[in-house]
C-alpha cells in the first residue's frame, strides 16, 4: 500500500494480523495474561505484507490463504514514529501449533470475533479495525 512506502521518521515497523480460521479469530499469548492478534516487527528488507504473512506462519503455524491490508496507524513517540500496519486474512493450519521459532508465543486460541474485547481491548481504534476485518471476512465468504 502507498500508505506504507514513505518511512521518513519511522523507527519501528509493526504488523498486526486479524487472522480468521473457520470463522474464528486467531489470537496469541506470550505467556503473560495478554492476548493479541498475531503480529510483530517488520524485518530489514521485508515489506509489511511479507512480515504479516511470516508472522502468521511463525506465531500460529497457519498458512495465509488470502490477505488484505486494513490500514495503518502511526504512533508518535519520543524516538520517532512507530508505524503499525493492520491486516485481515483467512488462514488454515499447517499442523498443530507447537512453538514460535522466536520463543515469544506460548499459546494460540480461536475465539468468536464478538469476544475479542474480553481478550484484548484497543479502544475505539480496535473497534474500527475489527469492524473492517469483519466486513472483509463477510466479503471473502460471499
Amino acid at each position: 500500500s502507498s500508505l506504507l512506502e514513505n518511512n521518513d521518521g519511522v523507527y519501528n515497523k509493526i504488523v498486526h494480523v486479524f487472522a480468521f480460521c473457520d470463522g474464528k479469530l486467531v489470537i496469541v499469548n506470550d505467556g503473560s495474561e495478554h492476548w493479541t492478534p498475531v503480529g510483530g516487527h517488520v524485518e530489514s528488507g521485508e515489506t509489511y505484507d511479507e512480515a504479516a504473512i511470516r508472522e502468521v506462519k511463525e506465531e500460529s503455524n497457519m498458512e495465509v490463504l488470502s490477505i488484505e491490508f486494513i490500514g495503518v496507524q502511526d504512533v508518535y513517540e519520543e524516538k520517532g514514529i512507530s508505524r503499525q500496519a493492520r491486516y485481515f486474512c483467512i488462514v488454515e493450519p499447517h499442523g498443530p501449533f507447537v512453538s514460535d521459532p522466536d520463543g515469544e508465543i506460548m499459546e494460540i486460541k480461536f475465539i468468536e470475533p464478538s469476544e475479542y474485547k474480553e481478550n484484548f481491548d484497543w479502544g475505539e481504534t480496535g473497534e474500527r479495525i475489527m469492524q473492517k476485518a469483519l466486513e472483509l471476512k463477510k466479503k471473502y465468504l460471499s
